[in-house]
C-alpha cells in the first residue's frame, strides 16, 4: 500500500481532525539540507566566512556548552579565532521536518590545532533551519563537546 495513502486511511480512523503535510511525507531524502551541514563542516577548514555568511540567518544563535554566540561573534571566529581545523566531517545525521522549519541532529567531528596544541573533538549538534524564499538558512545552533573521557 502507498505510504500516503496508509496515513490517510489511518487518519481517518481517529476521532480528532488530521492534516498530512504532503511536503513532509514526500521529502524522504532531504540531501539539500544534508548538503548544507557538510559545506558547513567544509567551510571551517578553510575559514570560509562567505559560506557561513549565506548559511547563517540574521538573529541567528549559536550555543555550546555554557557560552552563546551571535551571528557576528561566530562570522569572526571562523575567520580569526585561535583553532586552525584540518578536518571536519558530519556523521550519523537525521533531519527532522517540520514544514518549512527543519531540524537536524548529528555528530560533528574536528581535529586540528590551538593554542594548547593539537585537538580532536567530537560535538553532539542540533541546527534548526528555517526555508525561506525557497532558501534554507540556519537560525539556531547547539553544539556539545564530548568530553575525551567519554568518547
Amino acid at each position: 500500500m502507498n505510504f500516503l495513502l496508509a496515513v490517510l486511511l489511518l487518519a481517518g480512523l481517529g476521532a480528532e481532525p488530521f492534516q498530512v503535510d504532503v511536503a513532509l511525507v514526500q521529502d524522504t531524502q532531504p540531501r539539500t539540507l544534508l548538503q548544507l551541514e557538510d559545506d558547513w563542516a567544509l567551510a571551517l577548514i578553510h575559514r570560509d566566512a562567505a559560506v557561513f555568511g549565506r548559511l547563517l540567518a540574521d538573529g541567528f544563535i549559536y550555543t555550546e556548552d555554557d557560552r552563546t554566540m551571535t551571528r557576528d561573534d561566530v562570522l569572526h571566529d571562523i575567520v580569526a579565532g585561535a583553532d586552525t581545523v584540518k578536518t571536519a566531517h558530519n556523521e550519523d545525521m537525521r533531519v527532522h521536518r517540520f514544514g518549512a522549519t527543519a531540524v537536524v541532529t548529528g555528530w560533528l567531528v574536528v581535529a586540528g590545532t590551538g593554542p594548547s596544541g593539537s585537538f580532536d573533538r567530537r560535538y553532539r549538534f542540533t541546527d534548526t533551519w528555517v526555508s525561506r524564499g525557497g532558501r534554507w538558512q540556519i537560525v539556531a545552533a547547539h553544539d556539545y563537546l564530548v568530553p575525551a573521557t567519554h568518547r
